[in-house]
């Protein structure tokens, strides 16, 4: 059997009565598995029956973890940060440097827009976003609850309110519908997030906010490369904040980057970026020291370069789950409407009609054979008492909670080869059935 980058195949002698090594053959050292006890992580093949009892020989294979994200990291990614490294220019104390400038300058022209501003992390991204869009205290942000908690995060950092919508259960993304539900004469900004990869209806949100005259943030951290009605996310609303920490599409280690086709917000938010500076020692405003360094950008246009293939091979990965699961009735696999382009961050089932313990459990099985499943997201953020005790709003939010209770998501990323496909869905079948 052909060796991959993620399988060792590992021949052992046993008797199941007592199993006890007597010989292996393996290009490297037992990576997770100490015993032959440690069955979890151990696919036990004996005369083509998986799991009998008869005594006999086997053949077991041990598998590393197939993890939820990687990066990947290459030579030119090395070469580049070695280039700066040996330049002596790490950073610029406007956060303009000539690898950060070219960076913006090229990551606008992927996604389509007049503007690209780079800071140091996705997080850095929406709170200089929501500081530039004018937010305060008093003003209500709208944000889904079903999010990773960064997007409330930044609305209490600038003393708002983050309000709760709820979520389209097909796409797990707000709608203008549910963000009409809530909006108030306090709202300031409407924040959709375009959760694992799949973008949100934004044409209606859009009218929405140009109707309310209100500003539309997208928080885009999981969607570099995704597409709304032919457009990348990236060129459509007032901004929009990208992330690129380690695990997403695209990395450079930590990072974040703003777009936006607004001459006046482009410039406030390289002013906020570096300590509210006009020019150096010049402040007008409040800001931060949210400057990407030389050395990160260095990375970030090795892996821009990079990103429409690692697109490619995360929809053709999807692709292939998608024939697969599509047929399994106990899940439901992610929908992506016409209309949109998802960037395929994370491919995630719903179990139908399961409650948090079941699916815990399956997600559990499926780590325990060293598949890194993983829930985005198991806790509502307006159930975390952090954000109960700093909203008002107190309108159920059905389908988010359902989806926190029913969700689990698969790796899709690019490094996954066939058989590791094929080993994640089989292993799910088993595990449902």
């Amino acid at each position: 059997m052909p060796l991959t980058s993620n399988v060792s195949w590992i021949a052992i002698q046993f008797y199941f009565d007592f199993p006890k090594i007597e010989r292996v053959f393996s290009p490297r050292p037992f990576p997770i598995c100490h015993s032959i006890h440690s069955l979890p992580c151990l696919e036990t093949l004996l005369d083509g029956r998986s799991g009998s009892s008869e005594r006999g020989f086997g053949t077991i294979i041990v598998r590393d973890l197939i993890r939820i994200n990687q990066p990947i990291i290459g030579k030119e990614e090395i070469d580049a940060a070695t280039e700066v490294l040996k330049s002596g220019i790490l950073t610029e104390k406007s956060g303009m440097g000539p690898r950060v400038l070219e960076f913006e300058k090229d990551f606008a022209r992927y996604v389509g827009a007049k503007h690209a501003v780079a800071l140091n992390t996705g997080t850095a991204a929406l709170h200089t976003a929501v500081l530039v869009a004018g937010v305060k205290s008093g003003d209500e942000v709208i944000i889904p609850s079903f999010t990773f908690h960064a997007t409330a995060e930044v609305v209490l950092m600038v003393g708002a309110e983050p309000v709760f919508a709820d979520i389209d259960p097909d796409t797990y993304t707000m709608t203008a519908e549910t963000v009409e539900a809530v909006m108030t004469r306090n709202t300031k900004v409407i924040m959709p997030v375009h959760l694992y990869g799949l973008p949100a209806d934004l044409d209606p949100m859009r009218k929405l906010a140009r109707e309310r005259g209100v500003t539309l943030i997208e928080d885009a951290a999981q969607a570099h490369g995704a597409e709304y009605n032919g457009s990348k996310i990236g060129s459509i609303g007032d901004m929009t904040c990208f992330s690129m920490y380690a695990g997403k599409n695209m990395t450079t280690g930590e990072g974040g980057m703003v777009t936006t086709n607004d001459d006046d917000y482009s410039e406030r938010l390289r002013m906020v970026r570096s300590h509210g500076e006009q020019r150096p020692y010049w402040p007008v405003t409040v800001g931060n020291n949210y400057r990407m360094t030389e050395l990160l950008a260095a990375v970030g246009e090795a892996q821009l370069k990079k990103l429409p293939s690692f697109l490619e091979r995360r929809r053709k990965n999807a692709q292939f789950f998608g024939e697969k699961f599509g047929v399994l009735g106990k899940v439901v696999p992610p929908k992506e409407p016409e209309g949109r382009k998802s960037a395929w961050y994370l491919y995630t089932l719903r179990l139908r009609g399961a409650n948090a313990g079941k699916r815990n459990k399956v997600v559990e099985k499926l780590r325990s054979r060293n598949i890194e499943a993983a829930v985005y997201y198991e806790s509502p953020l307006h159930l975390l008492p952090l954000y109960r005790e700093r909203s008002t709003s107190r309108r159920p939010l059905p389908e988010t909670e359902k989806a926190c209770r029913q969700v689990f998501s698969l790796p899709v990323h690019p490094k996954l080869a066939e058989p590791e496909l094929e080993y994640i869905f089989d292993t799910v079948k088993r595990v449902l059935t």
